[in-house]
């Protein structure tokens, strides 16, 4: 069994393309050096999150509320925020728990809700997971090909 050392969270809902999208990144870039939990608000995000390999994955309120608190990063849209986001998905217990968790949490501005965040110019959604996989995470982990474990 593989002993990683630090875990990665990504939270999706609806179809789970988005979320598919950044583990699929996520591999590409960190291969098995970190962990991947795939956390869907549903089944079907879930499944889809799976099939990018991502290597633990649940559903619903209580995974998210439970898992939320134990990983050192949460991956997600802003939605994941916002009780009663996609189109009712996101529950209130799943939003508290995503917001008080101690993990850091890189949240792509992208809503189909009635929120504009103020002074975020609009950028297609394949360079926002790439700015944040490429960007963000880069003093999180340095990536296989280095050698290093990951940090923080």
């Amino acid at each position: 069994m593989v002993s990683y050392t630090k875990r990665i969270c990504v939270i999706d809902g609806q179809g789970g393309g988005i979320g598919s999208t950044v583990i699929k990144k996520l591999k590409e870039l960190l291969g098995e050096t970190v962990e991947i939990i795939a956390l869907g608000t549903n089944a079907i995000a879930t499944a889809q999150m799976l099939k990018a390999k991502a290597n633990r994955g649940a559903s619903g309120e209580n995974a998210i509320v439970q898992t939320a608190g134990k990983v050192d990063v949460i991956i997600g849209t802003v939605a994941i925020i916002m009780a009663h986001s996609m189109m009712g998905e996101v529950t209130p217990k799943m939003a508290e728990a995503v917001a008080a968790s101690p993990a850091k949490k890189l949240l792509i501005p992208l809503s189909q809700e009635n929120v504009e965040i103020v002074g975020i110019s609009y950028i297609p959604l394949p360079h926002l997971i790439e700015n944040l996989i490429e960007e963000k995470l880069k003093d999180f982990c340095q990536g296989p090909s280095t050698g290093k474990d990951c940090h923080v």
